[in-house]
């Protein structure tokens, strides 16, 4: 639930990689583990992270080759593949894939001409749905060339296990370059040396880690019964008291929101569409803060109105519809890369039709989903549910994402120019996975432009050209009233 402020100061040159640790765990968490097996039992739950890169001009392809090779050695994640362990007893490893080929990963292709960006997009969301090569380093990139207006687009797909949107924005700050420019004495390492690890390998390494780490383990647990004993006694009223709020917050967590839903969006499947929307992140922000409310509400806002204005013009009132929404678990400490995050659903209000009284209803849930003590659960019971058949899991989660009309996402992104081998990026179109809802909807700030990319799921949304035209209407209408 960020509220687009920039990750780097405007005044930000250059990236230091003398402490970079992006992507640096070795092994799996619980919670990763988790989306990595689910989609192996449920195709639904594929979970691709892609980011879509529109440029001003072609970037040169010998340059563009020579920065990933660049990028692969700064990160060595790129190169890394996953290892399961014996019979799955642990979590999957990562290790330098000992067959990496670049040439494998990034891959060019031009459009017929004169070809538009809506042309584009198609090709991406088709590389979308290609499931990974789970025996390779998980993710794809493609260069588009032949758009009429002379842009290229450059797209980039990594399983949602490698890291979350957070996370992504974090990689791009440090692998885009500052200028046009080459940058001949920019930070370099070595290539990590390949590894050649077995499943059998990957399973005595973990549990040689976690003999080592139960000393340390063992001392926390009994530091934190100490703190807890200690806390009983001193204050016992006080103690019930939280763990009677925290109870009910959990309750509040895992109990579905009560809706009226969809009448139309009830269909699931395995197609998928991408549209794209884009205002001024000034003009977002100044909207929303003319009714008191933070960007992120008027986002949410103009979402469901353009779900309203959809289901009326079939002929169906909408009341409240349910909205995922996830929300960042990082903290300072935490290490770059991965996923940090915790999801929240609620009943949104889609058929209020006034767009100020929208706002403030949406203000107010965000306001108190924040405050809930029991937020972070999934990630607390993650290493159980990472411990039950893949098959059960996956059933499970598709159960209760399945349930959710749209997730909503919202993460601050780059505030100055940054350049791919050359080309300016001018925009920055995010497409979350939508395993199982029936809109996944992402803003990323890039530049002062708020980049919206919106993934449906086609079983549900059936004529998504005019479902896209519709959140266009409730956007517009949201931006005037920072207008006066």
């Amino acid at each position: 639930m960020a509220d687009c402020e920039p990750l780097i100061p405007p005044s930000a040159v250059d990236v230091d990689f003398s402490d970079l640790t992006w992507g640096a765990a070795r092994t799996m968490s619980d919670f990763e583990t988790g989306m990595w097996r689910m989609e192996e039992a449920q195709p639904r739950l594929r979970s691709p992270i892609v980011a879509v890169e529109v440029l001003d001009k072609a970037p040169d392809w010998d340059r563009l080759v020579r920065a990933h090779e660049w990028a692969s050695r700064v990160v060595p994640r790129i190169r890394m593949r996953v290892v399961e362990p014996t019979l799955r007893l642990g979590n999957p490893v990562w290790s330098v894939d000992p067959e990496f080929d670049l040439d494998y990963h990034l891959s060019r292709v031009r459009l017929p001409e004169p070809a538009t960006f809506d042309h584009a997009l198609r090709m991406c969301r088709h590389m979308a749905t290609e499931p990974f090569d789970r025996a390779r380093p998980p993710w794809a990139a493609m260069l588009i060339e032949g758009l009429a207006d002379g842009r290229a687009v450059y797209v980039v797909k990594t399983h949602h296990s490698i890291t979350d949107g957070l996370g992504g924005i974090q990689l791009m700050t440090l692998l885009h370059s500052r200028r046009p420019e080459p940058s001949p004495n920019k930070p370099d390492r070595p290539a990590p040396l390949p590894e050649q690890i077995s499943s059998r390998a990957a399973l005595l390494e973990q549990a040689l880690s976690s003999v080592r780490d139960a000393p340390g383990f063992l001392w926390d647990l009994i530091r934190g019964v100490a703190r807890s004993a200690t806390t009983v006694a001193t204050d016992p009223v006080g103690t019930v008291s939280e763990v009677v709020d925290y109870t009910n917050s959990i309750r509040r967590v895992v109990t579905p929101p009560e809706t009226t839903g969809s009448p139309l969006l009830r269909s699931r499947g395995l197609g998928r569409w991408f549209g794209v929307l884009e205002v001024g992140l000034d003009e977002l922000r100044a909207a929303a803060h003319s009714v008191g409310a933070s960007l992120n509400d008027a986002y949410v806002a103009a979402l469901l109105g353009g779900f309203r204005r959809y289901h009326e013009s079939f002929g169906h009132q909408l009341d409240t519809i349910s909205v995922g929404m996830p929300v960042s678990l990082r903290s300072v400490s935490d290490q770059t890369g991965g996923n940090r995050f915790a999801a929240a659903r609620f009943a949104a209000p889609a058929g209020e039709h006034d767009p100020i009284e929208r706002i403030k209803q949406v203000r107010a849930i965000i306001l108190g989903l924040r405050q809930e003590p029991a937020l972070g659960l999934l990630d607390t019971v993650a290493p159980l549910l990472a411990r039950i058949p893949a098959v059960v899991l996956a059933n499970w989660y598709l159960s209760q994402s399945s349930a959710l009309e749209l997730q909503a996402s919202n993460i601050a992104g780059i505030p100055i120019p940054v350049y791919l081998a050359g080309a300016r990026i001018e925009r920055v179109f995010p497409f979350g996975p939508a395993p199982g809802c029936a809109v996944m909807a992402t803003l990323v700030s890039h530049v002062g432009t708020c980049c919206i990319g919106v993934n449906l799921d086609t079983a549900a949304v059936t004529e998504p050209a005019r479902f896209m035209s519709y959140l266009q209407e409730s956007l517009d209408e949201i931006v005037a009233l920072g207008r006066g």
